[in-house]
């Protein structure tokens, strides 16, 4: 397959390639802070990877850090997600919104990380869970990656504790 690749991060197929190129990705921080905890995360971006790091703290019944940026898959045509990560052994979600909205319903997968290891992940749109603020929603409507307008990550699920998640690849694959 041919792909070209639009930024440091995100490839997607050459033949489907929009004008509005999503070369310069502006990641941010939604921590558990918007409810009372006290959890905190920065991302940073290198020449060749993304960079999502902190520490989750459970004080206040909270637990989570997350990044995310704006995104528009639209005329992708795309039918699956590559991912190449390396982690710290913890388990993190791929989120996706289908709205620009901060809050709201997301399309969520998780997967586990390989401690120092590079690990490459696909995921198809029936892999995804439709979920409200960590519920899984009644509805459940599989994904179709066009509809995406917000790409993250989280740490969640009571992991205590330092992070961290290098990501050297989000591949977009028809």
């Amino acid at each position: 397959m041919t792909t070209k690749q639009l930024s440091s991060l995100f490839v997607f197929n050459v033949l489907v390639v929009s004008a509005q190129a999503n070369a310069n990705q502006r990641w941010y921080a939604v921590n558990d802070s918007v409810m009372g905890g006290v959890s905190n995360s920065q991302v940073n971006q290198t020449a060749k990877s993304l960079i999502f790091e902190g520490n989750v703290s459970l004080e206040n019944n909270a637990g989570f850090a997350s990044i995310r940026t704006e995104f528009n898959a639209q005329g992708q045509n795309s039918k699956a997600i590559a991912l190449r990560v390396k982690g710290d052994g913890q388990t993190y979600q791929l989120r996706l919104r289908t709205t620009n909205y901060l809050d709201g319903a997301a399309y969520t997968h998780s997967f586990k990380t390989v401690k120092n290891e590079w690990v490459d992940i696909n995921f198809a749109p029936s892999d995804f869970t439709l979920t409200y603020r960590g519920r899984m929603l009644e509805q459940q409507v599989v994904i179709d990656f066009d509809d995406i307008k917000q790409l993250g990550f989280m740490i969640a699920g009571k992991q205590e504790g330092r992070f961290k998640l290098e990501v050297s690849k989000i591949e977009f694959k028809s």
